[in-house]
């Protein structure tokens, strides 16, 4: 039995609930991370495997290299965009984590964080880590997996070479193995289409993004917004006040927003009832690659308005259809991104970009339940006894089961903030004696200048004004 242990936030058969979602950060920030977390979870799942999640806060002792060396075989590491100056503390950790294990460490699809021209000056501050990092798994791998050409390139510029380093995309798209799901057809996409919109706060600089908001709620009645951010999480969960304080944003991140008035904005919580919502859907189109993805691999078409590199570099590896936010109109229809949309590329080359993804498995020394197993069939029955969390809604303020948990979590706020301005007060006094007594030292030390320098000072004066006379 091969022991893998995997980055994550939490296994896939972990039921959470809200709560434990919010309070533990399950989703690490966002929600895309548990799609190709629970993916790979899925494809190296065989009867061979038992495979542990690690969570996503980084243990650097040595006690935990130490656990982690004797108790399993491999440790599998599934990243993101994690090239990132946001990302280097987080990337030095695991950089010291991997540096003080015996055992070979995988990793599958990381990516560089640029612009959409992938403009790689702003990675300057974080290339020491990221040479540390890619060293430390190269050491304990055969290669690394990269999310596509542009961070191969990145790598290769920093002197890894075209042997150490793959381009095998993510994860997630391998949910279903050499397969890719048929897509439906939306037909008209009109006013009575169910659309779902995908949107990034951070895109605002790029492109148009309130519009984008604005003119798909006043087009489709029927429109949900998935946002995947811990942020949108927690204002849904809690609330706020900006109704009654009449703080307004053109962008959907206040409940003032008409798409939170009209409790049409979900945060998923979990892969598997992410997709069965979305496969409900005629369309779906936005900036989230993994919103898109998710859109895609539950059988509905969808588009990406690309905004920065780790997009882009995914939309081309898998030749997932997409537009250029920047310069694209607000008011753009989603009927014409459809119709502009070529989704034979992306499914005809499927089956040889999961070769490509399976031979990378096998360089390092992995198995995949599609090759070597019951192409997933023990993962799903098993998931499909689970009543896993569905996307969490508006909180209209009425008895949804987690008032004891808003109570409890408001009080040990309310007590953490009491400790801290006793500890602050307490602080305040011990300094403030503290500038009282260097105060009385220095006036001491004045008065006593004054009477040692006065007479001479006075003589000085008096010679001047015999000289002067």
């Amino acid at each position: 039995m091969k022991r893998i242990l995997i980055r994550s936030g939490k296994s896939p058969f972990r039921v959470a609930s809200r709560e434990e979602f919010l309070h533990q950060d399950l989703i690490g920030t966002n929600s895309g991370n548990l799609l190709f977390s629970d993916a790979t979870h899925k494809i190296l799942l065989t009867e061979h495997t038992e495979i542990t999640s690690n969570g996503l806060p980084t243990d650097t002792s040595a006690a935990r290299a130490k656990e982690i060396n004797e108790r399993y075989d491999v440790f599998v590491v599934p990243l993101a965009n994690a090239f990132r100056p946001s990302f280097k503390a987080s990337l030095d950790r695991l950089s010291t984590l991997i540096e003080q294990l015996t055992i070979p460490v995988v990793v599958l699809g990381v990516g560089a964080q640029a612009d959409e021209t992938f403009d790689v000056k702003r990675l300057g501050p974080i290339e020491a880590s990221v040479k540390r990092f890619c060293r430390a798994v190269l050491e304990r791998s055969a290669s690394i997996g990269v999310r596509g050409e542009l961070t191969a390139s990145y790598l290769h510029n920093l002197g890894f070479s075209e042997a150490e380093v793959d381009i095998i995309g993510c994860p997630s798209m391998f949910l279903h193995g050499e397969t890719f799901p048929a897509l439906s057809r939306p037909g008209t996409i009109d006013a009575a289409s169910r659309i779902a919109i995908n949107l990034s706060p951070g895109a605002v600089t790029v492109g148009d993004v309130a519009g984008l908001a604005d003119h798909a709620y006043r087009r489709f009645p029927h429109l949900t917004y998935f946002a995947q951010n811990m942020t949108d999480a927690q204002l849904l969960f809690w609330g706020d006040t900006s109704e009654a304080s009449g703080n307004d944003d053109a962008l959907p991140r206040r409940l003032s927003h008409p798409l939170f008035q009209e409790n049409k904005v979900r945060v998923p919580l979990d892969p598997r009832t992410w997709l069965e919502e979305l496969s409900t859907f005629d369309f779906a189109y936005g900036t989230r690659i993994h919103g898109n993805i998710a859109a895609l691999l539950s059988g509905t078409p969808a588009v990406v308005l690309v905004h920065d590199s780790r997009t882009l570099e995914l939309c081309r590896y898998f030749d997932i259809p997409h537009r250029m936010l920047r310069g694209l109109p607000g008011d753009i229809h989603p009927a014409d991104l459809y119709a502009q949309a070529d989704y034979r590329p992306l499914v005809d080359g499927h089956a040889e970009r999961f070769r490509r993804f399976r031979e990378f498995l096998g360089r390092n020394n992995l198995q995949n339940t599609f090759t070597h197993g019951d192409g997933g069939a023990a993962y799903e029955t098993r998931l499909a006894a689970l009543k896993l969390p569905s996307p969490i809604g508006v909180w209209d303020g009425s008895d949804d089961g987690a008032f004891q948990y808003r109570i409890s979590r408001l009080h040990e706020r309310a007590e953490r903030s009491e400790r801290a301005v006793t500890s602050l007060t307490k602080q305040n006094k011990e300094l403030r004696k503290l500038v009282a007594d260097l105060e009385k030292r220095l006036s001491g030390v004045e008065r006593r200048a004054a009477v040692r320098i006065g007479p001479a000072i006075r003589r000085r004066v008096r010679r001047a004004k015999t000289d002067n006379a």
